[in-house]
Protein backbone atom coordinates (compact mmCIF):
# COMPACT_ATOMS: atom_id res chain seq x y z
CA UNK A 1 0.00 0.00 0.00
CA UNK A 2 1.45 3.25 -1.02
CA UNK A 3 1.43 6.72 1.04
CA UNK A 4 -1.61 7.99 -2.01
CA UNK A 5 -3.31 4.68 -1.06
CA UNK A 6 -4.05 5.77 2.32
CA UNK A 7 -5.47 8.82 2.10
CA UNK A 8 -9.39 6.88 2.46
CA UNK A 9 -11.53 9.87 2.90
CA UNK A 10 -13.38 10.88 -0.08
CA UNK A 11 -13.56 14.23 0.42
CA UNK A 12 -9.48 14.17 0.12
CA UNK A 13 -9.63 13.82 -3.84
CA UNK A 14 -7.59 17.12 -4.28
CA UNK A 15 -5.09 15.63 -1.62
CA UNK A 16 -4.57 13.00 -3.42
CA UNK A 17 -4.01 14.32 -6.37
CA UNK A 18 -1.14 16.47 -5.13
CA UNK A 19 0.67 13.63 -3.23
CA UNK A 20 0.50 11.65 -6.08
CA UNK A 21 1.89 14.76 -8.57
CA UNK A 22 4.91 14.84 -5.95
CA UNK A 23 5.24 11.06 -6.11
CA UNK A 24 5.64 11.30 -9.67
CA UNK A 25 7.95 14.12 -9.54
CA UNK A 26 9.93 12.35 -7.36
CA UNK A 27 10.33 9.09 -8.68
CA UNK A 28 11.06 10.12 -12.06
CA UNK A 29 12.61 13.55 -11.92
CA UNK A 30 14.94 13.09 -8.77
CA UNK A 31 15.07 9.55 -7.37
CA UNK A 32 17.46 8.44 -10.36
CA UNK A 33 19.70 11.24 -10.35
CA UNK A 34 19.99 11.60 -5.97
CA UNK A 35 23.33 9.27 -5.93
CA UNK A 36 24.96 11.28 -8.68
CA UNK A 37 24.19 15.11 -7.24
CA UNK A 38 25.16 13.59 -3.81
CA UNK A 39 28.81 12.01 -5.17
CA UNK A 40 29.25 15.51 -7.03
CA UNK A 41 27.76 18.07 -4.69
CA UNK A 42 25.69 19.08 -7.02
CA UNK A 43 22.74 21.78 -6.90
CA UNK A 44 19.77 20.20 -8.86
CA UNK A 45 19.27 23.65 -10.23
CA UNK A 46 16.98 22.78 -13.50
CA UNK A 47 15.08 20.60 -11.05
CA UNK A 48 14.25 23.26 -8.61
CA UNK A 49 13.17 25.59 -10.93
CA UNK A 50 11.03 22.70 -12.81
CA UNK A 51 9.23 22.48 -9.37
CA UNK A 52 8.86 26.21 -8.69
CA UNK A 53 6.53 25.63 -12.50
CA UNK A 54 4.65 23.23 -11.32
CA UNK A 55 3.94 25.36 -7.73
CA UNK A 56 6.44 23.74 -5.26
CA UNK A 57 7.87 26.87 -3.95
CA UNK A 58 4.31 28.53 -3.01
CA UNK A 59 2.69 25.33 -1.47
CA UNK A 60 1.75 27.12 1.53
CA UNK A 61 1.04 30.70 0.01
CA UNK A 62 -2.78 31.55 -0.21
CA UNK A 63 -3.79 31.56 -4.17
CA UNK A 64 -4.50 34.92 -3.78
CA UNK A 65 -0.69 35.69 -3.02
CA UNK A 66 0.55 33.07 -6.34
CA UNK A 67 0.51 29.92 -4.10
CA UNK A 68 -1.37 26.71 -4.09
CA UNK A 69 -2.64 27.53 -0.71
CA UNK A 70 -2.58 24.00 0.73
CA UNK A 71 -3.23 22.83 3.76
CA UNK A 72 -0.70 21.51 6.36
CA UNK A 73 -1.49 18.09 5.69
CA UNK A 74 -0.91 17.79 2.16
CA UNK A 75 1.90 20.22 2.35
CA UNK A 76 4.24 17.46 4.58
CA UNK A 77 2.40 14.65 2.74
CA UNK A 78 3.49 16.01 -0.09
CA UNK A 79 7.50 16.82 1.28
CA UNK A 80 7.35 13.02 2.46
CA UNK A 81 7.54 11.84 -1.01
CA UNK A 82 10.02 14.32 -2.30
CA UNK A 83 11.98 13.01 0.69
CA UNK A 84 11.84 9.97 0.22
CA UNK A 85 13.59 10.68 -3.77
CA UNK A 86 15.98 12.85 -2.43
CA UNK A 87 16.18 14.84 1.21
CA UNK A 88 18.59 17.42 -0.26
CA UNK A 89 15.71 18.30 -2.50
CA UNK A 90 12.98 18.06 0.02
CA UNK A 91 15.23 20.23 2.61
CA UNK A 92 15.56 22.92 -0.72
CA UNK A 93 11.54 23.06 -0.80
CA UNK A 94 11.36 23.17 2.89
CA UNK A 95 13.62 26.08 4.08
CA UNK A 96 11.73 28.26 1.22
CA UNK A 97 8.32 27.43 2.28
CA UNK A 98 8.42 27.31 5.99
CA UNK A 99 9.76 30.33 7.68
CA UNK A 100 10.30 32.82 4.41
CA UNK A 101 7.08 32.20 3.23
CA UNK A 102 5.38 32.22 6.54
CA UNK A 103 6.81 35.26 7.99
CA UNK A 104 6.33 37.33 4.61
CA UNK A 105 2.96 36.53 4.08
CA UNK A 106 1.61 36.87 7.45
CA UNK A 107 3.56 40.12 8.62
CA UNK A 108 4.61 41.47 5.37
CA UNK A 109 3.27 44.53 3.90
CA UNK A 110 0.86 44.33 0.63
CA UNK A 111 3.47 45.52 -1.25
CA UNK A 112 6.33 43.08 0.44
CA UNK A 113 3.83 40.94 -1.24
CA UNK A 114 4.31 42.48 -4.57
CA UNK A 115 7.54 42.33 -4.68
CA UNK A 116 8.90 39.12 -2.88
CA UNK A 117 6.13 37.06 -1.67
CA UNK A 118 4.55 36.18 -4.99
CA UNK A 119 7.44 35.94 -7.35
CA UNK A 120 8.91 33.44 -4.33
CA UNK A 121 5.35 31.37 -4.94
CA UNK A 122 5.76 31.00 -8.92
CA UNK A 123 9.10 29.87 -8.28
CA UNK A 124 10.72 32.93 -9.98
CA UNK A 125 12.82 33.31 -6.28
CA UNK A 126 14.45 31.04 -4.07
CA UNK A 127 14.49 31.82 -0.59
CA UNK A 128 16.64 31.15 2.30
CA UNK A 129 16.41 32.64 5.86
CA UNK A 130 19.65 33.22 7.85
CA UNK A 131 19.10 32.93 11.38
CA UNK A 132 21.99 31.46 12.98
CA UNK A 133 25.26 32.43 13.63
CA UNK A 134 28.83 31.04 14.34
CA UNK A 135 28.68 31.44 18.01
CA UNK A 136 24.56 31.51 17.56
CA UNK A 137 23.05 28.65 16.97
CA UNK A 138 20.09 26.87 19.93
CA UNK A 139 20.23 30.96 21.25
CA UNK A 140 18.57 32.38 19.05
CA UNK A 141 18.37 35.53 21.52
CA UNK A 142 22.03 36.08 21.44
CA UNK A 143 22.04 36.83 17.35
CA UNK A 144 24.88 39.73 17.69
CA UNK A 145 24.33 40.74 13.58
CA UNK A 146 23.52 44.27 14.24
CA UNK A 147 20.98 46.52 11.87
CA UNK A 148 22.10 50.37 12.09
CA UNK A 149 19.20 53.01 11.56
CA UNK A 150 20.57 56.00 10.00
CA UNK A 151 18.62 59.11 8.36
CA UNK A 152 17.21 57.05 5.42
CA UNK A 153 18.55 53.43 5.41
CA UNK A 154 19.21 50.46 7.61
CA UNK A 155 22.87 49.63 7.40
CA UNK A 156 23.50 45.25 8.63
CA UNK A 157 26.58 43.89 9.55
CA UNK A 158 27.20 40.31 11.16
CA UNK A 159 27.99 36.45 9.61
CA UNK A 160 25.05 34.27 9.62
CA UNK A 161 26.31 30.59 9.55
CA UNK A 162 24.52 27.10 8.06
CA UNK A 163 22.18 28.95 5.86
CA UNK A 164 20.64 26.37 3.75
CA UNK A 165 20.03 27.47 -0.36
CA UNK A 166 23.17 29.84 0.85
CA UNK A 167 24.75 31.43 -2.83
CA UNK A 168 21.44 29.84 -4.87
CA UNK A 169 19.15 31.98 -2.98
CA UNK A 170 17.82 35.12 -4.81
CA UNK A 171 16.28 36.54 -1.18
CA UNK A 172 17.28 36.41 2.40
CA UNK A 173 14.74 36.73 5.29
CA UNK A 174 17.54 37.88 7.97
CA UNK A 175 17.61 38.12 11.81
CA UNK A 176 19.43 41.00 13.35
CA UNK A 177 19.29 43.10 16.17
CA UNK A 178 18.20 46.61 15.91
CA UNK A 179 18.18 47.56 19.43
CA UNK A 180 20.82 46.67 22.58
CA UNK A 181 18.61 48.14 25.05
CA UNK A 182 15.96 45.71 24.59
CA UNK A 183 14.67 44.39 28.12
CA UNK A 184 15.13 41.23 27.09
CA UNK A 185 17.79 40.08 24.48
CA UNK A 186 15.21 38.68 22.47
CA UNK A 187 13.11 41.77 22.23
CA UNK A 188 15.37 43.68 20.16
CA UNK A 189 15.40 41.30 17.26
CA UNK A 190 13.87 42.10 13.39
CA UNK A 191 13.31 40.90 10.21
CA UNK A 192 15.07 42.10 6.89
CA UNK A 193 14.31 40.91 3.79
CA UNK A 194 17.66 41.45 1.27
CA UNK A 195 18.29 40.82 -2.08
CA UNK A 196 21.17 38.17 -2.38
CA UNK A 197 23.11 40.51 -4.63
CA UNK A 198 22.83 43.67 -2.65
CA UNK A 199 25.80 45.46 -2.53
CA UNK A 200 27.98 43.99 0.69
CA UNK A 201 26.36 40.68 0.79
CA UNK A 202 29.14 37.71 0.15
CA UNK A 203 28.32 33.98 0.41
CA UNK A 204 31.37 31.94 1.28
CA UNK A 205 32.38 28.56 -0.18
CA UNK A 206 29.73 25.68 0.24
CA UNK A 207 30.28 23.73 3.34
CA UNK A 208 31.60 20.28 2.52
CA UNK A 209 28.78 17.99 4.65
CA UNK A 210 28.43 14.54 5.74
CA UNK A 211 25.06 14.28 4.26
CA UNK A 212 22.41 16.33 2.01
CA UNK A 213 25.59 17.12 -0.21
CA UNK A 214 23.29 18.37 -2.99
CA UNK A 215 21.84 20.82 -1.11
CA UNK A 216 24.04 24.19 -0.63
CA UNK A 217 25.26 24.98 2.82
CA UNK A 218 26.88 28.02 3.27
CA UNK A 219 27.92 31.63 5.60
CA UNK A 220 26.21 34.60 4.57
CA UNK A 221 28.90 37.80 5.55
CA UNK A 222 26.99 41.39 5.51
CA UNK A 223 29.68 44.13 5.55
CA UNK A 224 27.58 47.44 5.11
CA UNK A 225 24.47 46.57 3.68
CA UNK A 226 22.30 49.39 3.31
CA UNK A 227 18.25 48.91 2.52
CA UNK A 228 15.25 50.77 2.67
CA UNK A 229 12.79 51.05 5.21
CA UNK A 230 10.33 48.83 3.10
CA UNK A 231 12.87 46.31 3.61
CA UNK A 232 11.93 45.76 7.25
CA UNK A 233 9.00 42.63 7.70
CA UNK A 234 6.63 43.46 10.29
CA UNK A 235 7.22 45.39 13.28
CA UNK A 236 10.53 45.81 14.99
CA UNK A 237 11.58 44.24 17.95
CA UNK A 238 9.22 41.23 16.92
CA UNK A 239 11.95 39.08 15.37
CA UNK A 240 12.30 36.54 18.18
CA UNK A 241 8.50 35.74 18.27
CA UNK A 242 8.35 35.41 14.45
CA UNK A 243 11.01 33.10 14.05
CA UNK A 244 9.63 30.97 17.09
CA UNK A 245 6.09 30.79 14.74
CA UNK A 246 8.41 29.91 11.69
CA UNK A 247 10.19 27.17 13.24
CA UNK A 248 7.06 25.31 14.54
CA UNK A 249 6.39 25.43 11.09
CA UNK A 250 10.03 24.55 9.79
CA UNK A 251 10.38 21.53 12.32
CA UNK A 252 7.45 20.00 11.35
CA UNK A 253 8.40 20.33 7.61
CA UNK A 254 11.63 18.56 8.66
CA UNK A 255 9.57 15.78 10.69
CA UNK A 256 7.93 15.12 7.12
CA UNK A 257 11.24 15.01 5.28
CA UNK A 258 12.98 12.77 8.17
CA UNK A 259 9.99 10.22 8.02
CA UNK A 260 10.68 10.22 3.94
CA UNK A 261 14.44 9.44 5.03
CA UNK A 262 12.63 6.42 6.52
CA UNK A 263 10.32 5.12 4.04
CA UNK A 264 12.88 5.33 1.84
CA UNK A 265 15.47 2.80 3.69
CA UNK A 266 12.43 0.66 5.14
CA UNK A 267 11.99 -0.26 1.23
CA UNK A 268 15.33 -0.89 0.14
CA UNK A 269 15.84 -2.81 3.15
CA UNK A 270 12.72 -4.92 2.65
CA UNK A 271 13.41 -5.42 -1.29
CA UNK A 272 16.93 -6.79 -0.69
CA UNK A 273 15.79 -8.59 2.37
CA UNK A 274 13.26 -10.37 -0.04
CA UNK A 275 16.35 -10.94 -2.74
CA UNK A 276 19.52 -11.44 -0.75
CA UNK A 277 19.79 -15.17 0.25
CA UNK A 278 21.89 -16.62 2.75
CA UNK A 279 21.99 -20.44 3.65
CA UNK A 280 19.70 -21.23 0.67
CA UNK A 281 16.72 -18.71 1.64
CA UNK A 282 15.87 -15.17 1.64
CA UNK A 283 17.13 -13.32 4.75
CA UNK A 284 13.60 -12.25 5.16
CA UNK A 285 13.29 -15.13 6.53
CA UNK A 286 15.61 -15.24 9.51
CA UNK A 287 13.83 -13.91 12.78
CA UNK A 288 17.00 -11.50 13.31
CA UNK A 289 16.20 -9.88 9.87
CA UNK A 290 12.11 -10.08 10.19
CA UNK A 291 12.63 -8.35 13.66
CA UNK A 292 14.35 -5.39 12.50
CA UNK A 293 12.16 -4.83 9.55
CA UNK A 294 9.19 -4.89 11.76
CA UNK A 295 10.48 -2.52 14.11
CA UNK A 296 11.80 0.17 11.63
CA UNK A 297 7.93 -0.36 10.05
CA UNK A 298 6.38 0.27 13.63
CA UNK A 299 8.66 3.51 14.16
CA UNK A 300 8.22 4.30 10.89
CA UNK A 301 3.90 4.02 11.45
CA UNK A 302 4.24 5.72 14.48
CA UNK A 303 6.51 8.58 13.05
CA UNK A 304 4.39 9.20 10.08
CA UNK A 305 1.35 9.56 12.36
CA UNK A 306 2.71 12.11 15.12
CA UNK A 307 3.78 14.36 12.00
CA UNK A 308 -0.35 14.15 10.25
CA UNK A 309 -1.99 14.64 13.85
CA UNK A 310 0.15 17.84 14.49
CA UNK A 311 -0.71 19.09 10.84
CA UNK A 312 -4.47 17.96 11.73
CA UNK A 313 -3.91 20.21 15.14
CA UNK A 314 -2.34 23.37 13.27
CA UNK A 315 -5.72 23.46 10.34
CA UNK A 316 -7.77 23.49 13.34
CA UNK A 317 -6.33 26.66 14.64
CA UNK A 318 -4.66 24.84 17.83
CA UNK A 319 -0.96 25.69 19.07
CA UNK A 320 1.93 23.18 17.94
CA UNK A 321 5.01 24.57 19.34
CA UNK A 322 5.39 21.24 21.31
CA UNK A 323 3.73 18.98 19.07
CA UNK A 324 5.95 19.96 16.37
CA UNK A 325 8.95 19.35 18.66
CA UNK A 326 7.57 16.28 19.43
CA UNK A 327 6.77 15.01 15.47
CA UNK A 328 10.43 16.50 14.93
CA UNK A 329 11.84 14.69 17.79
CA UNK A 330 10.23 11.57 17.25
CA UNK A 331 10.86 11.16 13.65
CA UNK A 332 14.36 12.81 13.40
CA UNK A 333 15.50 9.96 15.89
CA UNK A 334 13.16 7.27 13.39
CA UNK A 335 14.80 8.33 10.64
CA UNK A 336 18.42 7.52 12.34
CA UNK A 337 16.95 4.42 13.56
CA UNK A 338 15.58 2.77 10.60
CA UNK A 339 18.55 4.10 7.93
CA UNK A 340 21.30 2.47 10.68
CA UNK A 341 19.22 -0.69 10.41
CA UNK A 342 19.11 -0.96 6.74
CA UNK A 343 22.51 -0.33 6.70
CA UNK A 344 22.95 -3.43 8.98
CA UNK A 345 20.41 -5.51 6.84
CA UNK A 346 22.27 -4.97 3.36
CA UNK A 347 25.83 -5.90 5.62
CA UNK A 348 28.94 -4.92 4.30
CA UNK A 349 26.96 -3.65 0.73
CA UNK A 350 25.16 -1.41 3.51
CA UNK A 351 28.32 0.73 3.96
CA UNK A 352 29.37 0.51 0.17
CA UNK A 353 28.11 4.01 -1.46
CA UNK A 354 27.27 1.33 -4.85
CA UNK A 355 24.18 1.40 -2.56
CA UNK A 356 21.91 3.66 -1.71
CA UNK A 357 21.31 3.48 2.16
CA UNK A 358 24.34 4.88 3.23
CA UNK A 359 23.64 8.07 1.97
CA UNK A 360 20.25 7.56 3.81
CA UNK A 361 21.94 7.06 6.98
CA UNK A 362 23.99 10.20 6.24
CA UNK A 363 21.33 12.53 4.87
CA UNK A 364 19.43 11.23 8.21
CA UNK A 365 22.00 12.48 10.79
CA UNK A 366 20.95 15.72 10.15
CA UNK A 367 17.48 15.76 11.20
CA UNK A 368 18.59 15.42 14.90
CA UNK A 369 20.40 18.41 14.33
CA UNK A 370 19.07 21.39 12.48
CA UNK A 371 16.30 23.44 13.42
CA UNK A 372 16.67 22.43 16.64
CA UNK A 373 18.76 19.82 18.16
CA UNK A 374 17.04 16.81 19.84
CA UNK A 375 18.11 17.79 22.76
CA UNK A 376 16.66 21.58 22.26
CA UNK A 377 13.39 19.56 21.41
CA UNK A 378 13.26 17.92 24.34
CA UNK A 379 13.11 21.00 26.33
CA UNK A 380 10.54 22.84 24.77
CA UNK A 381 8.40 19.46 25.34
CA UNK A 382 9.38 19.29 28.91
CA UNK A 383 8.43 23.26 29.45
CA UNK A 384 4.94 22.46 27.68
CA UNK A 385 4.37 20.03 30.03
CA UNK A 386 3.65 22.54 32.96
CA UNK A 387 2.41 25.53 30.99
CA UNK A 388 -0.84 26.94 31.97
CA UNK A 389 -2.39 25.86 28.76
CA UNK A 390 -1.38 21.85 28.84
CA UNK A 391 -2.56 22.06 33.03
CA UNK A 392 -5.74 23.29 32.05
CA UNK A 393 -6.46 20.99 29.36
CA UNK A 394 -4.82 17.96 31.64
Amino acid sequence: MTMVDMIADPLDEQRKEFVQLAREFAEKEIAPYAAEWDRRKEFPREVIRRLGELGFLGLLVSEDLGGLGLDALTYLMMMEEIAAADASVSITLSVHNSLPSYVLQRYGTPEQHERWLKPMARGELLAAFCVSEPDSGSDLASVSTTATRTESTWVINGTKAWVTNGGVADVLLILVRTSKQAEKPSRGLSFFIVPADADGVQASKPEDKMGLRSSRTTQIVLDDVRLGADCLIGQEGMGFRYAMEGLDRGRLSVAAQAVGIARAALDHARRYAAERKQFNKPIKDFQGVSFMLADMATRLAAARSLVHDTARAEERGEGITQRASMAKLFASETAMFVANHAVQIFGGYGYMKDYPVERLLRDAKVTEIYEGTSEIQRVIIGRGLFSETDQRRG
